[in-house]
């Protein structure tokens, strides 16, 4: 079958689709460089891989073997990457070198079946987050070529909003992994810091450095994440993040917002009633909004570039700046040479800033599941940046500075189209870790805005489905019915103990639940009765490890207690049951089905009140 360059999708599922169909990679190549000469934009690549080259390792691919999760998916990668036998410049001419092996994560997705089509370009040494500090042609923004790209990951976010490629790689310290998913229309996944390894990438900031990942949809970012996020012995700042919790986001979530007062959109009405809509998309999905004052973010995002991390920038490439400091941008030198002034007591000054604001901003973070913020605040022009280049580039990093020194993982996602036509996104942040929950929600998200891909007009796909978490050896599964679900009051006795939200399921028909007299918070107990003569229960499967579920349990006061309950799928676990001394002038709520809906239905009363 030929491939048909125009209508062909490039998402993961799609590309694997036509393969399981007959269709050939050599096929899918010739439709990637068919691309590259429709957008006709010499600004997205600065090295782009010879077409036979890749045309014969599409050959040695064969046919399609589902064991590899990225088989035939062309991807770019940012400049600042190594990829062996293509040159890497940082957008520094003279500082090109051609590396001799790939960067860890570039040959992890190789090694998975994907396929390099070039290099892009970059703000110069990814310092900058509009995406016009490079001395090539600078990328067109995919949707309006007046609007900036956005960077430093400029490149590689056009080369994927155009449909040129299925991913491409970018790095983030300060939002470059974000901000020109944002303006660009696509998904821009930033991991936990050290969860993909940065061997073989030129640093910004070492220490803070992620390698992060564009693409058109939450499944095909957190694919290219689940490949990549592997330990690497042979990085310093390598952590063991599991690729874990994506597809299995509880149903009600706690999401922080920036309190009303301390929002900034510089003007941009627009972009600030877009933001608002989203927020009111996540209450429609079913979760619960605070707000949360951000001034303490914003001093954190203002310390990136003072003092320590700025002279962090310049120690990554001392020896070449200080004997070539000609070839480098104006502005980016600008930026450099300030550094030279600074002493390591400016340094320790910076460290010694961010400590007490960490602390601060603790408990703040601990208090809700996740947050939501814009992902820029606005769209500027590339005249606006020639105008302003160093003020309007801090702008734009007003959600995103402060995100790796308070080691948060985060995805940007688009959420609509503005009222003028351009795009609307926000970015999900979380803690270490929790790289599966902010893709989950962005998912929902994505779907639920029913957008286009990039700018390619392609049709957002159904979500893949996701297979079924199961019992491990080492986790235990406690079923919850009340104050425990997500959202509730006490959700926080599982979260506080890593416990990890699994699945919603019912009960067979074997119980009754009651709500509880006089219970603070509001509880329900739910007993055991004779199959088919209660009702089908819905309740929540968390999961904990053995020493959390030991916690978790000498924590239950009566007249609540642990018993085994029976789920209508046959299978059993560990779960609130009630003494029957406890239904005591309770009210049998059997037929509303779970807690939840009683709720929902008798919200107003007294009994259960606005506090559950």
């Amino acid at each position: 079958m030929s491939l048909p360059e125009k209508t062909q999708a490039f998402d993961i599922a799609s590309l694997h689709a036509f393969y399981q169909d007959g269709g050939s990679v050599a096929e899918v190549v010739e439709a990637v460089f068919a691309r590259i000469a429709e957008v006709d934009d010499p600004g997205i690549f600065i090295h782009l891989a010879d077409k036979n080259a890749v045309l014969a390792e599409a050959d040695k691919l064969g046919a399609f073997d589902p064991e590899k999760p990225l088989f035939g998916i062309p991807f770019a990668v940012k400049d600042n990457i190594d990829v062996a036998g293509m040159p890497t410049t940082a957008a520094c001419p003279d500082y090109a070198y051609m590396p001799e092996r790939d960067a860890t994560v570039v040959g992890l997705l190789k090694a998975a079946g994907a396929i390099v089509i070039g290099k892009t370009n970059l703000d110069q040494f990814a310092t900058g987050l509009a995406g016009v500090r490079s001395p090539y042609p600078i990328p067109r923004n995919a949707v309006d070529a007046k609007l900036v790209p956005g960077g430093s990951s400029s490149g590689s976010a056009v080369a994927t909003a155009q449909g040129i490629v299925s991913f491409a790689l970018g790095t983030d310290t300060a939002g470059s992994g974000r901000i020109p998913a944002g303006l660009n229309n696509i998904v821009g996944l930033k991991p936990s810091v050290g969860a993909l390894s940065t061997t073989g990438v030129i640093p910004a900031c070492r220490t803070l450095d992620c390698v992060s990942i564009f693409a058109l949809t939450a499944d095909d970012a957190w694919t290219v994440f689940s490949v990549a996020a592997k330990y690497d012995e042979t990085d310093a700042y390598s952590k063991a993040v599991p690729a874990t919790g994506f597809g299995s986001a509880p149903p009600v979530l706690t999401v922080g917002v920036p309190a009303k007062a301390d929002l900034q959109f510089f003007g941009d009405t627009v972009m600030e009633a877009a933001y608002g809509d989203a927020v009111v998309m996540l209450t429609r999905l079913g979760h619960r909004i605070v707000e949360v004052p951000f001034g303490e973010f914003y001093k954190v995002a203002n310390l990136l570039y003072e003092g320590a991390w700025v002279a962090e920038r310049y120690a990554a490439v001392k020896p070449f700046f200080d004997t070539r400091e000609e070839s480098f941008h104006p502005v980016t030198r600008k930026i450099y040479g300030g550094a030279k002034s600074l002493s390591a007591a400016d340094a320790f000054k910076g460290f010694y800033a961010l400590q007490p604001l960490k602390k601060t901003l603790a408990p703040v973070i601990a208090s809700v599941d996740l947050f939501c913020v814009p992902t820029a605040p606005t769209h500027y022009t590339v005249a606006d940046l020639e105008a302003e280049p160093i003020r309007e580039n801090s702008r734009l990093g007003t959600y995103t500075n402060f995100v790796n020194l308070l080691d948060m993982c985060g995805i940007a996602v688009p959420t609509g189209t503005r009222a003028d036509g351009l795009p609307a996104s926000v970015t999900l942040l979380a803690p270490f870790g929790h790289d599966g929950l902010t893709a989950s929600l962005a998912r929902d998200l994505h779907q639920a805005s029913g957008l286009t891909l990039g700018a390619t007009g392609w049709l957002l796909p159904a979500p893949s489905e996701m297979p079924a978490i199961v019992a491990s050896d080492d986790l235990i599964d406690v079923i919850v019915v009340g104050a425990h679900l997500s959202g509730m009051p006490l959700n926080h006795q599982l979260t506080d103990l890593a416990g990890t939200f699994s699945r919603v399921a019912h009960t067979s028909a074997a119980y009754k639940l009651y709500a509880l007299a006089g219970t603070v918070p509001p509880k329900p107990g739910m007993v055991r009765v004779a199959e088919g003569e209660g009702g089908e229960i819905e309740v929540e499967v968390w999961k904990l490890t053995p020493a959390a579920f030991g916690l978790f349990v000498a924590a239950i006061p009566s007249p609540l207690g642990i018993g085994t309950i029976t789920l209508s799928d046959g299978t059993s676990a560990k779960g609130f049951l009630a003494e029957p001394f406890a239904l005591q002038g309770a009210l049998d709520i059997t037929a509303f089905g779970g807690w939840r809906a009683y709720l929902k239905e008798f919200a107003s009363l007294p009994r259960v009140g606005k506090t559950a």
